[in-house]
């Protein structure tokens, strides 16, 4: 398993953001972070789409340095709409654009 910074992490996704505010009609994109219990961590994006707000993440593990490994490749949408259930199972971050 190869960790990395949360730096390191946070910049891969920032790289993204124009493309996808293209291709999807995005309105606006912002990293999502979120401590999980024990040594889980969930990072990923923050999406406003026709004035809705969607948390669109993935799970990693934190190591005693501070440094976090994926889990499992897996995406999960969370609506800001309480009641919409989240929707999981997503492969991959655009796989889960599409659908918001």
């Amino acid at each position: 398993m190869e960790y990395l910074t949360r730096e390191q992490i946070i910049n891969d996704l920032q790289q993204s953001y124009q493309p996808y505010i293209d291709k999807f009609g995005i309105e606006d994109i912002g990293i999502f972070e979120e401590e999980g219990q024990d040594d889980q961590y969930y990072i990923g994006y923050t999406a406003r789409k026709e004035g809705k707000t969607y948390h669109i993440h993935t799970p990693f593990k934190k190591n005693d340095k501070g440094e976090l490994t994926p889990i499992k490749n897996e995406w999960t949408i969370e609506s800001d709409e309480p009641q919409r259930e989240d929707i999981h199972g997503f492969r991959d971050i655009e796989s889960a654009l599409r659908e918001i």
